[in-house]
């Protein structure tokens, strides 16, 4: 049995302060660049080029990316206060970094030093925009059940099969693919343009995070390259996607604290302008009563994803279940604020376009990518076990 994992023991006040104010800056950044822009980019079912030319020009398209290879190489806390804030005002933009940094792990961790060569700079530099292909019609929490092939061929490798609601897939230049190779869970990456590979942009199909410029995969006879495999065949589930995932789920679980503190924001400036029965709205003891949850969702869930964050800081064997924990909790208290926030702006909150019916239909996507929060419910319990086996033999 690993130890436990206690929040906070590795960060001293100086640590603190510096997490205040790298979330000030990125606070100021993010509020700069996407509050006037994110909801027109929801409408439009696509991020403008002016966001993304901003986040490739100040490096955080590729943050995660080591120096060595270009990138600024952010460690987790400040990747994570970065998803928080963006997230805040548009949870498409975040999903870019998500993803992004999701392939940019799995390239850096599996891939050969040609295949970190060739790709990592241009994804640190924002050149280069990837695209994470797992899920499909009949595997989406059962990732096993894939229906995917790669076969092997004399110049290298065929796919055949189709991938559906990959993030950013209508525009991506690459594609981390998991398939099957005689069963085997098998990592491939594919460059867009490839004979054989088709796409098909979803716009505003989707019920939430519409600018995300989500597609589905088709490929038929897709022949690329033996040297486009990443890892080994069999480890594209456990191991190459594994890795992917796990990124990914931190940065959801962030994004959505930022989510629930963008919901929080919005009602509170709304409760203060209404005025109903002679009063502002939030002089209402019913209306205070659901912004203090609100309030406590954020912060709660803010909590549990600096512990996240200290855990893979230290890379403490549990920093898997923490994160799944944060996501858990954060994603759940995304969706519930936004809620509220549509109830307390009322029939506002229910017309089409507006900040909070937007974060509505985004929160929902949260509790489904990454991992559905019944996953996590199932896999989280083993953090619960743990702590009730620790307090008896302590208690002995």
């Amino acid at each position: 049995m690993s130890s436990h994992f206690t929040p906070d023991a590795g960060l001293g006040a100086e640590d603190r302060k510096g997490i205040e104010d790298r979330r000030a800056e990125y606070a100021r950044f993010a509020t700069r660049l996407l509050a006037s822009r994110a909801d027109r980019c929801d409408r439009l079912a696509k991020l403008d080029d002016e966001v993304v030319t901003e986040l490739a020009g100040s490096g955080l398209l590729g943050g995660t990316v080591p120096a060595k290879h270009g990138g600024l190489g952010l460690d987790p806390l400040e990747f994570g206060l970065l998803c928080a804030e963006v997230g805040a005002w548009c949870t498409a933009t975040r999903s870019v970094l998500t993803v992004q940094d999701m392939v940019a792990a799995a390239v850096l961790r599996y891939g050969t030093a040609d295949q970190r060569e060739q790709w990592l700079p241009g994804m640190a530099a924002g050149t280069v925009v990837a695209g994470f292909a797992l899920t499909e019609t009949e595997a989406g929490s059962d990732a096993a059940s894939m229906a995917t092939t790669i076969a092997e061929r004399a110049d290298g490798w065929a796919l055949d099969g189709h991938k559906r609601w990959i993030t950013y897939g209508a525009c991506a230049d690459i594609f981390l693919v998991v398939g099957q190779v005689g069963g085997a869970p098998t990592a491939v990456l594919v460059e867009r343009g490839t004979e054989g590979l088709m796409v098909e942009p979803v716009g505003d199909r989707s019920l939430g995070m519409r600018a995300s410029m989500t597609a589905h995969l088709s490929f038929h006879d897709c022949r690329i390259p033996r040297r486009n495999l990443l890892g080994s065949v069999g480890a594209g589930l456990s191991f190459v996607a594994g890795t992917a995932l796990d990124r990914g789920r931190y940065s959801v679980a962030w994004g959505s604290v930022g989510l629930a503190e963008g919901a929080l924001r919005e009602s509170t400036r709304f409760a203060g302008e209404r005025t109903q029965f002679g009063a502002e709205l939030i002089e209402h003891q019913l209306i205070r009563r659901m912004l203090t949850d609100m309030l406590v969702r954020a912060r709660s869930s803010r909590q549990l994803c600096l512990a996240a964050g200290e855990a893979r800081l230290r890379n403490h064997p549990d920093a898997s279940l923490e994160t799944m924990l944060a996501k858990y909790a954060a994603s759940t208290a995304a969706f519930e604020n936004a809620s509220d926030a549509v109830q307390i702006h009322g029939s506002r909150g229910c017309e089409s376009g507006t900040r909070v019916e937007r974060f509505f239909r985004d929160a929902k996507i949260q509790q489904i990518i990454e991992g559905t929060d019944q996953m996590h419910q199932v896999q989280v319990c083993e953090l619960a076990i743990r702590d009730s086996r620790r307090y008896a033999a302590e208690a002995s």
